[in-house]
């Protein structure tokens, strides 16, 4: 189904809410097609997030405390997950923005390191936002002719993005994309070649770390996208820099605001 040099994770997570500091994981779904063409391979985890589910989340997803308070907490699982992800590069819907971070936080939780090094990130929504800004829900029938049905439940929505992908490399192939801010024209961006699909989702991104907190600006230079200090150069501000370091961001966040006090990026 793709054209790959390395495996491939798909995954998705349902959680206590939708902060990605705060909140823990209380299912996970994952389907691995590997690079030798053998059978996808898939993992299933309820887990319990040892605090209270948001109950706006137990509208979204249904999972409630008492469904998971015999699961395992995610330290009991982290060993065999990144066992089971290893190297591959990782593909969702939303993953970019949320999962991913969200995922390197609870490995930092149980003193383990989630590294995006050498990972490609497909994330499904992106080049939706970009082709068809939609739901996974319209994704599945514009791209799939299917209805989604188990909304939220995180195979079913796994294995939607699965469907949503392939429909999306078959129906862009001979489809060029125009940025509508600088008039680029780009042929034929979504093809079966996942660093081809990286790059076009991620190429003119000017993020720094996944969640926005640090952009680069026209000069290159990373600046602040968020508090009083937005579109300020970060390095000119390092006390702001041990702020962040200290307070509750995530740790991608916090990890680059250390490389730019210590001069290794700025």
């Amino acid at each position: 189904m793709f054209n790959l040099d390395k495996d491939l994770v798909f995954f998705d997570l349902e959680t206590t809410g939708g902060d990605v500091n705060k909140d823990r994981i209380v299912q996970a779904a994952l389907i691995k097609y590997h690079k030798d063409g053998s059978a996808p391979s898939e993992r299933k985890y309820m887990v319990n997030p040892l605090q209270p589910i948001n109950p706006e989340a137990i509208k979204v997803h249904g999972i409630s405390d008492e469904m998971v308070k015999d699961a395992p907490p995610f330290k009991l699982i982290a060993v065999e997950l990144l066992a089971f992800i290893g190297d591959a590069d990782l593909a969702g819907y939303n993953s970019n923005r949320f999962d991913i971070p969200l995922l390197i936080e609870e490995f930092a939780r149980t003193g383990m390191v989630f590294t995006l090094d050498g990972r490609r990130l497909i994330d499904a929504l992106q080049i939706f936002y970009k082709m068809e800004p939609r739901t996974l829900r319209a994704a599945l029938k514009f791209y799939c002719g299917k209805e989604l049905t188990d909304a939220h439940d995180a195979m079913a929505d796994t294995k939607a993005t699965i469907e949503v992908l392939a429909g999306q490399l078959k129906y862009y192939e001979n489809t060029d994309w125009t940025d509508v801010s600088s008039g680029l024209i780009v042929e034929k961006p979504v093809k079966n070649d996942m660093q081809a699909i990286h790059n076009f989702i991620n190429g003119n991104d000017n993020k720094v770390d996944l969640t926005g907190r640090f952009i680069r600006n026209e000069k290159g230079q990373i600046i602040f996208n968020f508090g009083n200090q937005k579109g300020q150069v970060a390095k000119d501000h390092p006390n702001v820099l041990r702020w962040v370091i200290e307070k509750d961001f995530p740790l991608q966040v916090k990890e680059i605001a250390r490389a730019i006090l210590a001069g290794k990026m700025g």
